[in-house]
């Protein structure tokens, strides 16, 4: 007779933990795992269409090694302009997101009169932002919002920033850093939502006890957020540079994606690969300087 083969709780939960995240590993492998290893493959070859033997049209690939990623380096006109502008742009906008965020989480968590308003209405560009809401907002306005930036009418025209230079007598270059900061500072308030709210859960897990015991000791409250505060938050401010960082890299308004995007569409498959692949060592090694340098100096300091 054969004996019943009885299981454990844990195994249990295994297998229906492996029962629900199965669909997800499919998806994963089929629109995530497959794409990038033939992004891959392109990156190395000569894409084209040719006519198959049952006379449709049909994607055929030579492979030619790194003739793409040494046309993109060495004769694409734009490419190496294209990525020091998306470089550029991630390195003043990463410190400028996190510091308003972390500025208005802040803000948000002091106890006042409508401070639920106020949370709602700083995460109110997120929700805009989903599909369904811009594309209403699109269809109603007849532009593209996600695409579109504040007018520098609107934003330059609040004073004069290379009048304010003149009269400190400092360099040009540090007026036109200003002021472009300035022309994006609403966008960068637009892109600040989801970080706001991690810095907001953050500041809430901190213990009231070690305020309190600050206190005690006469701490004044700069002396409590370098010492309590921001060494708390060193695990959030990790996840809110990494979030920054990805967001920063893959949105619409870079100028990177956005030319590879329409180059995609152009079905220029091989060297359109090698842009992004490229773009993607260049700002991965970016990333993880960045990373290490935060978890070097501070995070393990505090620790």
């Amino acid at each position: 007779m054969k004996k019943k083969k009885y299981r454990g709780i844990e195994q249990i939960k295994s297998r229906y933990g492996w029962l629900f995240i199965s669909t997800w590993l499919v998806g994963v492998v089929l629109f995530f795992a497959i794409p990038i290893i033939q992004s891959v493959i392109y990156s190395f070859s000569q894409v084209y269409f040719a006519e198959g033997a049952d006379g449709t049209m049909q994607m055929q690939t030579d492979w030619i090694g790194i003739k793409n990623y040494n046309y993109i380096i060495n004769e694409h006109t734009d490419y190496l302009s294209w990525l020091g502008r998306s470089v550029t742009n991630f390195l003043y906008s990463l410190p400028v997101i996190v510091l308003l965020s972390l500025i208005l989480a802040l803000l948000l968590n002091q106890k006042f009169r409508g401070r639920l308003f106020f949370r709602a209405l700083y995460f109110m560009p997120v929700i805009i932002a989903t599909g369904v809401v811009i594309n209403l907002v699109d269809g109603m306005a007849g532009t593209d919002m996600t695409s579109s930036s504040v007018n520098e009418s609107v934003s330059g025209g609040m004073f004069s920033v290379q009048d304010v230079i003149s009269v400190l007598d400092l360099p040009v270059q540090v007026a036109e850093f200003v002021q472009k900061i300035i022309g994006d500072i609403f966008d960068l308030i637009w892109n600040s939502g989801i970080q706001t709210v991690l810095f907001l859960a953050g500041l809430q897990s901190i213990p009231s006890t070690l305020y309190e015991a600050s206190k005690v000791e006469g701490a004044t409250k700069w002396e409590e957020f370098w010492f309590i505060t921001f060494p708390m938050l060193s695990n959030v401010t990790l996840l809110v540079i990494v979030y920054t960082m990805v967001e920063i890299l893959v949105s619409n308004n870079n100028v990177m994606v956005s030319h590879i995007y329409s180059l995609m569409n152009a079905a220029v498959y091989d060297t359109t690969s090698a842009m992004m692949w490229f773009y993607f060592l260049a700002i991965g090694a970016v990333m993880g300087i960045i990373v290490v340098l935060f978890k070097k100096l501070l995070q393990n300091r505090w620790s």
